[in-house]
Protein backbone atom coordinates (compact mmCIF):
# COMPACT_ATOMS: atom_id res chain seq x y z
CA UNK A 1 0.00 0.00 0.00
CA UNK A 2 2.77 2.60 0.85
CA UNK A 3 4.51 1.62 -2.04
CA UNK A 4 1.52 2.59 -4.43
CA UNK A 5 1.00 5.93 -2.73
CA UNK A 6 4.58 6.79 -3.53
CA UNK A 7 4.12 5.66 -6.94
CA UNK A 8 0.88 8.14 -7.12
CA UNK A 9 3.43 10.37 -5.59
CA UNK A 10 5.99 10.20 -8.09
CA UNK A 11 3.65 10.29 -11.17
CA UNK A 12 1.73 13.23 -9.96
CA UNK A 13 5.45 14.97 -10.05
CA UNK A 14 5.47 14.19 -13.89
CA UNK A 15 4.40 16.82 -15.77
CA UNK A 16 2.28 16.04 -18.91
CA UNK A 17 4.03 19.16 -20.88
CA UNK A 18 7.21 20.98 -20.75
CA UNK A 19 6.94 23.92 -18.66
CA UNK A 20 9.80 25.96 -20.61
CA UNK A 21 8.74 25.24 -23.29
CA UNK A 22 6.26 28.07 -23.22
CA UNK A 23 7.43 31.48 -24.26
CA UNK A 24 6.39 33.12 -21.02
CA UNK A 25 8.65 31.00 -18.82
CA UNK A 26 12.24 32.42 -19.15
CA UNK A 27 15.27 30.07 -18.61
CA UNK A 28 15.51 28.68 -15.29
CA UNK A 29 19.23 26.74 -14.67
CA UNK A 30 20.39 25.21 -11.24
CA UNK A 31 23.81 26.72 -9.83
CA UNK A 32 26.50 24.57 -8.99
CA UNK A 33 27.77 24.50 -5.73
CA UNK A 34 31.24 26.37 -7.11
CA UNK A 35 28.76 28.55 -9.11
CA UNK A 36 27.00 29.58 -5.85
CA UNK A 37 30.15 30.66 -3.89
CA UNK A 38 31.16 32.39 -7.15
CA UNK A 39 27.91 34.12 -6.66
CA UNK A 40 28.21 34.75 -3.02
CA UNK A 41 32.16 36.45 -3.08
CA UNK A 42 31.02 37.90 -6.23
CA UNK A 43 28.51 40.34 -4.61
CA UNK A 44 29.47 39.97 -0.84
CA UNK A 45 26.44 38.14 0.23
CA UNK A 46 25.07 35.33 2.14
CA UNK A 47 22.16 33.07 -0.07
CA UNK A 48 19.78 34.25 2.44
CA UNK A 49 20.21 37.42 1.20
CA UNK A 50 18.65 36.77 -2.51
CA UNK A 51 14.50 37.09 -3.42
CA UNK A 52 13.77 33.61 -2.76
CA UNK A 53 11.50 30.72 -4.78
CA UNK A 54 9.63 27.89 -3.35
CA UNK A 55 10.37 24.61 -3.75
CA UNK A 56 6.65 23.84 -4.81
CA UNK A 57 7.47 26.04 -7.80
CA UNK A 58 6.38 24.55 -10.77
CA UNK A 59 9.74 25.76 -12.28
CA UNK A 60 12.27 24.76 -9.16
CA UNK A 61 10.25 21.37 -9.25
CA UNK A 62 10.89 20.62 -12.85
CA UNK A 63 14.55 20.82 -12.19
CA UNK A 64 14.98 19.31 -8.84
CA UNK A 65 15.82 22.25 -6.95
CA UNK A 66 16.41 21.33 -2.79
CA UNK A 67 15.83 23.36 -0.02
CA UNK A 68 19.54 25.91 -0.03
CA UNK A 69 20.07 25.34 -3.85
CA UNK A 70 20.24 28.75 -6.12
CA UNK A 71 18.48 29.19 -9.28
CA UNK A 72 20.00 31.53 -12.24
CA UNK A 73 16.76 32.87 -14.60
CA UNK A 74 17.53 34.49 -17.57
CA UNK A 75 14.65 36.65 -18.97
CA UNK A 76 14.16 38.81 -22.07
CA UNK A 77 13.53 42.70 -21.25
CA UNK A 78 12.50 45.40 -23.29
CA UNK A 79 14.47 47.73 -22.27
CA UNK A 80 17.50 45.70 -20.81
CA UNK A 81 17.89 43.14 -23.73
CA UNK A 82 18.66 39.99 -21.15
CA UNK A 83 18.27 40.34 -17.02
CA UNK A 84 19.79 37.51 -15.01
CA UNK A 85 18.29 37.57 -11.63
CA UNK A 86 19.06 34.87 -8.94
CA UNK A 87 16.57 32.89 -6.51
CA UNK A 88 17.46 30.95 -3.53
CA UNK A 89 15.42 27.86 -2.78
CA UNK A 90 13.62 27.59 0.47
CA UNK A 91 10.85 24.86 1.50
Amino acid sequence: MERNLRLKKDVEKERSYNLFAHTLVPKHELLSKKEAEELMHAFHIRPHQLPYIKTADPAAQSLGAKMGDILRITRRSATAGEVVVYRYVVD
